[in-house]
């Protein structure tokens, strides 16, 4: 039976505050929690309307579909609920393209981001301290798993940059060099987006070294933008495709 002490830590674990507090984040779902069981992040608790076998008796509470939905974040919750503890790793250095973010702050997008990161082979994303928390409970969501083979690191962005001046440094803009006519330099890169509504900061900009954008094709062109997580997977499509030719 859940207590309410149980139930009180898991929904606090909504606040980025508590989450940074107990260094622990919700993982909802059969699927994504097989895939975080499956890899390096450790288990703290697993609470579930049917046993996991993968799983130590103590380390799991069997409950009824009407407590699940008590503690779920979800509208209709999906058989488990688990908390897993926050993985604290420093970045390493990639040899082929980073993703930066500047300020994007829609969970859903962060989470998409993460998830055409992991499809195009891309491990390492960096973001700046504004961007969502990645541990939020829909950004978790939205990664299906990914975040378990993508490590993002919340860094001073800038900082970052100003430590980089070796590497191909390319932002998203919409004045940019078309993407389809542009060579990457190097198979090594920093792939630079921006926030939803305003793109690329200024303190970000002065440090692009390639300004790059994805031309609008229809015969009107009145679509002010793209989505963030749209403009990611069309750029990192055509970077992995240009990567694949020998440079």
């Amino acid at each position: 039976m859940l207590s309410k002490s149980r139930i009180k830590l898991i929904t606090s674990l909504k606040q980025k505050k508590y989450r940074n507090q107990h260094q622990l984040f919700v993982v909802e779902g059969l699927k994504t929690i097989n895939e975080f069981l499956n890899s390096n992040y450790s288990l703290s608790f697993l609470y579930t309307t049917q046993f996991f076998d993968t799983v130590k008796a103590e380390k799991q509470l069997l409950i009824t579909e009407k407590e699940l939905q008590q503690i779920s974040f979800l509208k209709n919750s999906n058989s488990a609920l688990a908390i897993f503890k926050m993985n604290l790793e420093t970045t390493t250095e990639n040899s082929e393209l980073t993703v930066a973010l500047d300020n994007v702050r829609d969970p859903g997008n962060l989470g998409t981001i993460i998830r055409l990161c992991d499809w195009f082979g891309v491990t390492q994303l960096i973001c700046n301290t504004e961007t969502v928390d990645c541990y939020n409970p829909k950004v978790v969501q939205a990664t299906m798993g990914s975040l378990t083979r993508v490590k993002v690191q919340y860094v001073p962005l800038e900082n970052y940059l100003k430590n980089h001046t070796k590497t191909p440094i390319y932002g998203a803009f919409m004045d940019g060099d078309n993407i389809y006519t542009t060579t990457p330099q190097t198979k090594a890169g920093i792939l630079v987006l921006g926030n939803e509504a305003n793109g690329i900061s200024p303190e970000i900009e002065k440090h692009i070294t390639k300004r790059i954008s994805i031309p609008r094709f229809g015969t009107l062109k009145a679509t002010e933008s793209l989505n963030v997580a749209m403009a990611t997977s069309i750029l990192l499509s055509e970077f992995k495709r240009k990567l694949m030719i020998p440079l």
